[in-house]
C-alpha cells in the first residue's frame, strides 16, 4: 500500500460515520500488539480549547527536550496534520505503512464477525503505532468525541487529564444537559491519576469532582479569574499567573487566556509527576505555540482573520474577542457550517457585529448546510446577507467590500472549511499581484 493508496481506504471508511464505544477499538489493537500500553500519555478533553490546550502542552514540552507526541483532529490544511512528533507531520511512507497494518488487522475482525472499525478507530490505532516506533516520552491526546466512550479512552497509561472549557455541543449524543455532558467528557480520569481542569460552571464541576473522588484522583483546578496583569491584542497577548510574571501567547482570541494559564497548571503538575521544565523553557514554548483555525490571522491589510467557533460557547467568546480587538472597525463574515450544530444561536450571538454576511458551503461534507439555506437563516437577523457556492469567489467578494482603512473580514463557522478559505485567499491574492 502506497499513500495515495492508504488516504483512498482511509477516505473509504470514513463515509461509515462514527460509533461510540471501546470494544471495537480494544479489539482492533489487541490484534496489533496494544502498542498504546507502551506509552504514557496526556490525555484532554472538552468541548471548546482542546486543540489550543494540546498546542501549548507539546510545545512547551518539545522545546524542554521531551519527545512528544501529538495526535489532534480535525485537521486543516494536510491529513498528516493529525499525527506528530514534535513538529513534524508523520511521513507518508510511515502513513501507508502502517495503515495497511491496521487494514490487514480490520479485514480479519470482519471476517471474523465483528464490527468494522471506523475511520477514526483506525486513524488512532496508526497513532499509536507510529508512536511507539518514535519512542515518544510522552503523548498529547485529544479525544475525537465526549470521552468515556471515545475511541481514545482505551488507554491504561495516563499520566495527567486535562478538561479544557466544558459547554453544550452534540446534544443528543452525549446528552441534553451540562451535567450529561461533564460526564462523558469527565469519563478520561483513570483512576489514581492526577487531574486538571479549568474552572467549570458549578453544574460541570461538581461532576468532575464527584467523579475525581470515585476515581481516586488528585484534582487542581486552573482559574483564570486568577490570572493579572492581563494585556489583550490580535498580534500578541501577555498574562501573570500565581508566581508566573508577565508570560506571552502569540495565540489571539480572548479564550486563550484561560487557555494558557490551563496548559500552566497542567505543566506544574508534570513537573511534580516527573516531567519538569525551565521557567525559559515554558515561558518560551507559551510564545512560540501556534495553532491554526482558533482566530489565526492570515493577513494584516485587511485583517482577514479564521475561527473555527462552531458551537455557542465558541460564538460567545468569538464575539467578545471581535468587540475587544476590532471596537468601531467594519467587519465582514464568511460563514459555513454544519446543519448538525446551533448556528441560528451562533448566529444571533454574532449577526450584530457584521456589516455584511457571505455564506458558504463547507466543501466535501455531507453534514454540510448549503449556502442558502444558512443565508435564509440570516436574513431573519441581518439586512445584507449574500451566498456564494464557491469559496474562492466568497473571499474575492469580501475582500472587494473590505475597501476601507481597519476594515476585517472573519471567516468562520466549522473547522473542515477554514483549510480550504486559506488556500482561496493565497489564490486570490495571487492573481491580484
Amino acid at each position: 500500500m502506497n499513500y495515495e493508496e492508504a488516504r483512498v481506504y482511509l477516505d473509504e471508511a470514513a463515509k461509515y460515520g462514527s460509533v461510540l464505544g471501546l470494544e471495537t477499538m480494544t479489539e482492533l489493537l489487541g490484534r496489533l500488539g496494544n502498542p498504546q500500553d507502551f506509552l504514557k500519555f496526556i490525555h484532554i478533553a472538552g468541548t471548546n480549547g482542546k486543540g489550543s490546550v494540546l498546542a501549548y502542552l507539546s510545545t512547551v514540552l518539545t522545546e524542554a527536550g521531551y519527545r512528544v507526541g501529538r495526535y489532534l483532529s480535525p485537521t486543516l490544511f494536510s491529513y498528516r496534520e493529525r499525527i506528530q512528533v514534535g513538529e513534524a507531520r508523520i511521513s507518508k511512507e510511515a502513513l501507508a505503512r502502517l495503515t495497511g497494518q491496521v487494514k490487514d488487522a480490520a479485514d480479519g475482525m470482519k471476517q471474523e464477525g465483528f464490527s468494522q472499525p471506523t475511520v477514526f478507530e483506525m486513524e488512532t490505532a496508526i497513532s499509536f503505532l507510529y508512536f511507539k516506533e518514535e519512542a515518544c516520552d510522552l503523548v498529547v491526546l485529544e479525544t475525537g468525541l465526549g470521552g468515556r466512550e471515545d475511541a481514545t479512552n482505551v488507554v491504561k497509561t495516563t499520566v495527567l487529564e486535562v478538561l479544557a472549557s466544558i459547554s453544550l455541543d452534540h446534544m443528543g449524543i452525549l446528552g441534553n444537559s451540562l451535567a450529561e455532558i461533564a460526564w462523558q467528557k469527565a469519563g478520561i480520569i483513570k483512576p489514581g491519576t492526577r487531574v486538571v481542569s479549568m474552572n467549570q460552571p458549578p453544574e460541570a464541576m461538581q461532576v468532575i469532582e464527584e467523579e475525581c473522588k470515585k476515581q481516586g484522583a488528585a484534582l487542581t483546578i486552573a482559574d483564570a479569574r486568577k490570572a493579572t496583569d492581563v494585556e489583550y491584542g490580535w498580534e500578541g497577548q501577555s498574562f501573570s499567573y500565581k508566581a508566573w510574571k508577565h508570560l506571552k501567547i502569540s495565540l489571539a482570541g480572548s479564550y486563550q487566556i484561560p487557555n494558557a494559564v490551563l496548559a500552566v497548571e497542567a505543566l506544574e503538575a508534570l513537573a511534580g509527576l516527573g516531567y519538569p521544565v525551565t521557567e525559559e523553557q515554558l515561558r518560551g514554548g507559551l510564545e512560540k505555540t501556534s495553532w491554526r483555525g482558533r482566530f489565526t490571522v492570515l493577513q494584516k491589510d485587511p485583517v482577514f482573520v479564521i475561527d473555527g467557533a462552531h458551537n455557542r460557547d465558541a460564538a460567545r467568546t468569538l464575539a467578545e474577542s471581535l468587540k475587544l480587538y476590532f471596537q468601531g472597525r467594519r467587519i465582514f463574515f464568511i460563514m459555513g457550517v454544519f446543519r448538525d450544530k446551533e448556528y441560528e444561536e451562533i448566529i444571533k450571538m454574532t449577526a450584530p457585529l457584521a456589516v455584511h454576511v457571505t455564506t458558504v458551503q463547507t466543501p466535501g461534507n455531507d453534514r454540510a448546510l448549503p449556502a442558502k439555506e444558512l443565508a435564509a437563516v440570516w436574513k431573519n437577523y441581518h439586512k445584507n446577507v449574500s451566498c456564494q457556492e464557491d469559496l474562492t469567489e466568497a473571499v474575492k467578494e469580501n475582500l472587494n467590500l473590505a475597501d476601507q482603512k481597519d476594515d476585517v473580514i472573519l471567516a468562520f463557522g466549522s473547522l473542515s472549511f477554514l483549510g480550504a478559505i486559506a488556500k482561496a485567499l493565497q489564490e486570490v491574492k495571487g492573481q491580484r499581484q
